[in-house]
């Protein structure tokens, strides 16, 4: 008899702990081959094709299009076993790949119809036992004795009549997903208050929960009972009037850059210094450049000189590619630079990263920018490709503007702005003329390094702009 098997949305890593089904690749009655994708999901990182990791009859989907679930929750249930069984047919001799299904499914008698570990928190194994939450009587609606034997699940019900959104719960409950949290203290204090972890945001390194993170949680959650039980104090009027206006759910990647930007800003102090530089000297270098490497080369573009330029600063300045351990009240001084540069797409505002930054030459740094510009527009980004940057590279010149105040990219420790280059006037060698002027922002964290080391950095990357033969000393 064909076994039914359940497979619950992964881990997708980097500590993700929902997607949106963007796209179901798989229809109730189809049958899918071991790690095939069967559904295609939009974390706040990228978009992730998820595949299964049995082979069999798809029997039930849980979630429309659009529908946001958490991780652990049921995306679907296969039927594994004899395909004659599942189907009610023969060999799938009429469809062009039914025998390699077959085989690939593990549909014959004693094969493995499980998979390798595909993705994060699930792998070949039976599901190891775990603890399941019980849903109080009031939201279920109904009781169910001990004992008494769960409803088989629909093969077409939707989301809303199988799997419920659960509403927050008190961490003890187990609910689902990864909380980045070590200590068993921290788990005990919020279990007692009753705070659900994955509510947190975690100060620590790479996001852990501390203990203050949680007695700040609670000190929060107080404030906001004791202001509710207060009377309401604002007129009628205003609160109706705000109660008119479109919303817009804060979730995907706009959730995720509104999170990431609200941390950076409440965690890190940061100072902004900026210059104005004459670029005139950089933008002849490059014209060069692109000429000397003739139509078919790659352009040289002024975002890989300015990449290749800020390699070469941190080398000099290597205590603004850092972060900071708060546990451990230590500065992390990185050894290697990978290197984030902002850009728009349609789904928002991402920041993919070059890896190594600082063992590549202009023309690597290039082709690896346009690379992942490209994979940004198609939105295929992978969570690895958006991770794991030392310093960002921010070119809102783009958008027309000269100058800005960026925010730093939490965990690192600085971000260099840089505006739109145009014809300004300006004192050149003791006259005035018309040059290609850009204005330069650098803020920066200052725990890690004061003005002198920030102020330094920033005219070196100034000094390489109007003098790019500077470079030669570090080339």
């Amino acid at each position: 008899m064909p076994q039914v098997l359940e497979f619950k949305l992964p881990d997708l890593g980097e500590g993700l702990t929902e997607a949106e089904i963007v796209r179901w690749l798989v229809e109730v009655g189809d049958v899918v081959a071991i790690d095939q994708p069967v559904v295609e999901v939009e974390t706040a990182k990228a978009m992730v094709e998820v595949p299964c990791p049995y082979g069999g009859v798809v029997t039930a989907r849980f979630g429309e299009e659009g529908a946001e679930l958490p991780v652990g929750a049921p995306l679907l249930t296969v039927a594994v076993g004899s395909q004659e069984l599942l189907t009610g047919q023969g060999p799938a001799s009429g469809s062009p790949s039914g025998s390699r299904a077959a085989t690939e499914t593990g549909q014959t008698s004693g094969s493995d119809s499980t998979s390798g570990n595909v993705l994060v928190g699930y792998g070949t194994g039976a599901p190891a036992a775990r603890r399941r939450r019980v849903l109080p009587e009031s939201f279920t609606g109904t009781a169910t004795a001990p004992g008494t034997p769960k409803a088989p699940l629909a093969a077409t019900a939707p989301l809303a009549a199988t799997a419920p959104v659960l509403p927050p719960v008190p961490f003890a409950e187990e609910a689902p997903g990864p909380v980045a949290v070590i200590s068993p203290l921290v788990r005990k204090l919020a279990r007692q208050h009753g705070l659900d972890l994955r509510l947190v945001a975690g100060s620590g390194r790479d996001g852990l929960i501390l203990r203050t993170d949680v007695e700040s949680a609670i000190r929060v959650a107080e404030e906001e009972q004791v202001a509710s039980a207060a009377p309401a104090s604002r007129p009628v009027a205003a609160s109706a009037s705000r109660s008119t206006g479109e919303r817009i759910a804060l979730r995907g990647v706009r959730g995720a850059v509104a999170d990431k930007l609200a941390r950076s800003r409440r965690e890190i102090p940061d100072a902004t210094c900026w210059v104005d530089a004459d670029a005139t000297e950089l933008m002849a270098a490059r014209a060069a450049m692109n000429k000397a490497g003739g139509s078919t080369a790659p352009k040289v573009s002024v975002l890989a000189l300015l990449a290749r330029i800020c390699t070469a600063a941190l080398a000099r300045f290597p205590e603004l590619n850092s972060t900071v351990d708060t546990e451990a009240r230590e500065i992390v001084r990185l050894s290697e630079v990978h290197l984030g540069f902002a850009a728009q797409t349609e789904r928002g505002l991402v920041v993919p990263v070059v890896r190594d930054a600082h063992s590549r030459n202009v023309e690597s740094v290039g082709a690896e920018i346009a690379r992942l510009t490209e994979v940004a527009r198609t939105g295929k980004l992978t969570p690895a490709d958006l991770t794991g940057g030392t310093f960002t590279l921010n070119n809102y010149g783009v958008f027309g503007v000269d100058g800005s105040t960026p925010i730093i990219n939490h965990p690192e420790a600085a971000m260099l702005g840089v505006g739109r280059i145009m014809p300004k006037p300006w004192v050149h060698q003791g006259e005035l003329a018309v040059r290609q002027v850009v204005q330069l922002s650098l803020t920066f964290d200052h725990r890690v390094c004061d003005g002198g080391t920030a102020g330094g950095f920033l005219r070196y990357v100034a000094d390489c702009v109007e003098q790019p033969t500077v470079l030669l000393r570090t080339l």
